[in-house]
């Protein structure tokens, strides 16, 4: 009875928010696991852009790019995700999107930290589907509505 109270949820949840056309901003350097995420949100609907670390997503940001989410690993070259939250504080509209962690890394200090630089929420990629991923990016934006 639970489970299906809790899929009565998510069903409501992803009816809440249209997808169509959100503005998503994947930030990782592995082409492979960037691609899954990127076909995934296309498929629902999404336009999404692609970053293959911090300074080329700080790149696109400061060019006039207005995610409604953006997708974050923290493990990367060049910039790091942390790094990239750290910079990202001086852009001037910082605030008006926000940062969800997406890494395999799962240590309460890594989530904290990255939470404590302003990431919104944190993702262990390795624990969900794709499917799931995106679901809690329906979730979240749909919380951020009410």
């Amino acid at each position: 009875m639970e489970f299906l109270a809790i899929t009565r949820i998510n069903e409501l949840l992803m009816n809440a928010v249209d997808m169509k056309g959100k503005k998503i901003l994947i930030v990782e350097d592995d082409f492979f696991v960037s691609d899954i995420y990127q076909t995934k949100f296309s498929h629902e609907g999404c336009m999404v852009s692609v970053a293959n670390d911090g300074e080329d997503a700080l790149k696109l940001l400061r060019e006039g790019l207005v995610p409604d989410i953006i997708l974050l690993d923290i493990i990367m070259p060049n910039m790091d995700g942390r790094e990239f939250l750290e910079a990202m504080k001086n852009l001037p509209n910082a605030d008006s999107f926000p940062v969800l962690v997406l890494s395999n890394l799962s240590q309460k200090e890594d989530i904290d930290g990255t939470k404590a630089l302003g990431a919104k929420d944190y993702i262990v990629k390795s624990h969900l589907t794709p499917t799931e991923v995106f679901n809690r990016v329906v979730e979240f934006l749909a919380k951020g509505k009410v």
